[in-house]
């Protein structure tokens, strides 16, 4: 009788060990390669945001369309887990490094800023692409007054609901990354990202870096005569409200979430800390 197969992972303890020894490396990182892989993992996301808006755009129900964006959306992480990439949310993790005092604050802060630039740099980039496209013009324009009601919704959220949304966001991501770590496989890995980017999307919490491409996309998108008629034909918008659609919305949407962001993903690399590297400091 043959023996039966075992599923290979890592233990809690030695994805908390190696997450340790990502973050020493993460913080020594050179500005260059910092720099390149910060864009690409802000333009991975970018494609998982363009990607589920296609998906989900001419869906009507409210909840089957979040299903099929969180279904499509974790393609970004999937790249950015597989190829390479310097992601602001998941570096969050970083800060079991620094409890461990393996890194400094200075290393730490060097890597949020250069990486959160890097991924708002590369999810513009994509911006600029799909912008050059003929895609939002999708379904008689619909596309494009989706990807307008998207932008709006975020760039006109509130302060407290954008924070706790960021927050909640990032303990799944951060979870999405350790267990990726956990995983000794390459279908390991993919389900382990799938899985809480999924729910984390289909609840509609609030990702920093998504948001760097969702909202400058609806800008753009509202530039377009077209696409902001329909917008306005199939939401109720007014001229006036898509004015919202600026630079301030945008960071009225990103400060916060990015600081509910580094909330959710301190409270679980604190928690992976206290739970696997505090004792061998004590």
């Amino acid at each position: 009788m043959a023996d039966t197969p075992t599923i290979q992972v890592n233990t809690p303890a030695q994805v908390s060990d190696a997450t340790v020894k990502s973050g020493i490396m993460k913080a020594n990182l050179s500005l260059g390669k910092m720099c390149i892989l910060a864009f690409l993992a802000g333009a991975f996301i970018a494609f998982g945001a363009e990607a589920s808006s296609v998906a989900a755009h001419n869906v009507a129900n409210v909840g089957l369309q979040r299903l099929v964006t969180g279904v499509v959306f974790p393609v970004g992480l999937i790249m950015i887990v597989l190829g390479s990439g310097e992601l602001f949310t998941g570096n969050c993790l970083m800060v079991e490094a620094l409890l461990s005092k393996e890194i400094g604050w200075k290393g730490l802060l060097r890597n949020w800023c250069v990486v959160w630039l890097g991924n708002l740099v590369g999810s513009l980039f994509i911006v600029l692409l799909v912008a050059g496209t003929t895609q939002w013009g999708m379904s008689s324009d619909i596309l494009g007054a989706f990807t307008i009601k998207i932008a709006y919704g975020k760039a006109t959220m509130g302060l407290g609901k954008a924070f706790c949304g960021g927050i909640l966001c990032n303990i799944l991501v951060c979870m999405a990354v350790l267990l990726a770590t956990a995983a000794k496989d390459v279908t390991g890995k993919v389900l382990g990202v799938f899985i809480p980017i999924c729910a984390f999307v289909l609840s509609g919490f609030e990702h920093s870096v998504a948001n760097m491409f969702y909202i400058p996309a609806g800008m753009v998108a509202a530039a377009n005569p077209a696409y902001a008629a329909k917008a306005c034909e199939l939401y109720g918008y007014t001229t006036t409200q898509l004015q919202a659609l600026d630079v301030a919305g945008l960071l009225h949407n990103l400060i916060p979430v990015t600081l509910g962001n580094i909330v959710g993903g301190v409270l679980v690399g604190a928690a992976m800390w206290a739970l696997y590297q505090y004792k061998k400091q004590a």
